[in-house]
């Protein structure tokens, strides 16, 4: 089986949290972290980052040996452009067959997940699974938007351990094939799987204090090694 090409997206432009992909987290660039765990998983050849940012692209060029940028064109500019879209256009650019796509605000995914996740991705092609996705379990008690118990009856007070399990789709990281994307026009095909992950290294940053609260979990975690 072939290896495959690392979809890593980036706009310069952050509303939320300003600047916060180049911002300094941990004593770096927020997505050189991502970029590092990359960069030293074997069995992706190349990292593709699609940006609109020249000081992206440059940074990212300099140190990172995997790096090849795509300029992001006019009509994939702003912030109401659909992911799937971005990805469209990125495949386009390489002839791979096995894509991974992630973000940069996931700094705590670490390489040895990464590819625990592409083993169990391509033992789930032989399985005619043809993308997988990471998530976050979520055993406690759940409501929906209408105030209705999810995974519970609240006359039954069970553990919450004993509850079951919901899971979250994390947007840490998603393998899937270029046939499905092709078929369904989008990351997660008609066949999929799951891996989970541990909800501290699944840490997304949306907002300032998700910046805050990673960036001490990652100081944390590089203490104790």
């Amino acid at each position: 089986m072939s290896n495959c090409v690392a979809l890593l997206p980036m706009k310069g432009h952050s509303a939320r949290v300003p600047n916060k992909n180049i911002r300094t987290f941990a004593g770096e660039p927020l997505f050189f972290k991502v970029a590092h765990c990359l960069q030293a998983c074997d069995f992706i050849d190349k990292i593709l980052i699609d940006t609109d940012s020249p000081k992206i692209s440059e940074m990212a060029l300099k140190n990172f040996s995997k790096v090849q940028i795509v300029e992001r064109p006019a009509q994939l500019l702003g912030d109401d452009v659909p992911m799937n879209s971005i990805i469209a256009h990125d495949m386009s650019q390489v002839p791979h067959q096995y894509f991974l796509q992630t973000h940069s605000t996931n700094p705590l995914l670490s390489p040895e997940t990464l590819t625990k996740a592409w083993q169990d991705f391509q033992a789930g092609l032989a399985q005619g699974k043809q993308s997988l996705f990471s998530v976050t379990r979520l055993q406690t008690r759940l409501y929906d938007h209408q105030l209705k118990p999810i995974n519970h009856n609240p006359n039954e007070l069970l553990k919450t351990q004993d509850l079951p399990p919901c899971y979250e789709e994390n947007s840490n990281f998603y393998f899937f094939t270029r046939s499905s994307f092709l078929e369904s026009g989008k990351r997660i095909g008609s066949s999929f799987s799951i891996f989970e992950m541990n909800k501290l290294e699944a840490l997304d940053i949306d907002y300032e204090e998700d910046f805050q609260l990673a960036e001490f979990v990652y100081k944390m975690k590089k203490e104790k090694k």
